[in-house]
């Protein structure tokens, strides 16, 4: 009685996940900025990112209807966009326009981030600088390591979600991020 009582509850979930998708309006005005956000900070050129989340969306719009809810709609359109990034990378014909926008995130647009515009001008150097050498140090890292650190420090997802938008394990999500979190410590160390 129980079991049956508790599998209704999942598919209720589940129900309501996939309904959630019925208005694509509302989902593109919901997610977009956090799918944006992650785009950009994998690829790190504004155009770019434009056009990866458009075909994010354009990709989710025309699955929509195999969406069956098993995971929350941010964290399959998470996994989309991964998807869409990794494709991205791959593609060799972009490969001349991936060199000359190698151009790193505008340290001037990261002070946007920064959490007290009341700090000095020398304290807020310092954290641009920082900020600066953590997005450098994260261009070295593989790409499963760059995503999986990206979806949890950019995009603020936790572990179950990156495991489901990214198809691994929890344990190979912890791995990646505790390797990643390590290279990019011993990178902006030795900066100092």
């Amino acid at each position: 009685m129980e079991r049956a009582a508790a599998s209704g509850f999942i598919a209720a979930g589940m129900e309501s996940r996939a309904a959630e998708i019925a208005d694509f309006e509302q989902v593109v005005h919901r997610y977009r900025p956090r799918i944006l956000r992650f785009v950009l900070a994998s690829v790190q050129d504004a155009e770019t990112a434009e056009g990866l989340t458009q075909d994010c969306f354009w990709k989710a719009y025309r699955s929509r209807t195999g969406f069956r809810g098993d995971a929350s709609v941010h964290t399959w359109l998470m996994r989309i966009a991964i998807n869409v990034v990794r494709d991205h990378a791959r593609n060799r014909r972009l490969q001349f326009w991936k060199r000359a926008g190698r151009s790193a995130v505008d340290s001037a647009a990261l002070a946007d981030w920064l959490p007290d515009p009341a700090l000095s001008q020398e304290q807020q150097a310092l954290i641009r600088e920082r900020l600066q050498a953590v997005w450098e140090a994260a261009r070295t890292l593989s790409a499963r390591q760059r995503t999986v650190f990206l979806l949890r420090f950019v995009d603020e997802m936790d572990i179950c979600d990156i495991a489901i938008a990214t198809g691994l394990s929890s344990n190979a999500v912890n791995v990646h991020l505790h390797r990643a979190v390590k290279a990019i410590r011993r990178r902006v160390g030795n900066r100092r």
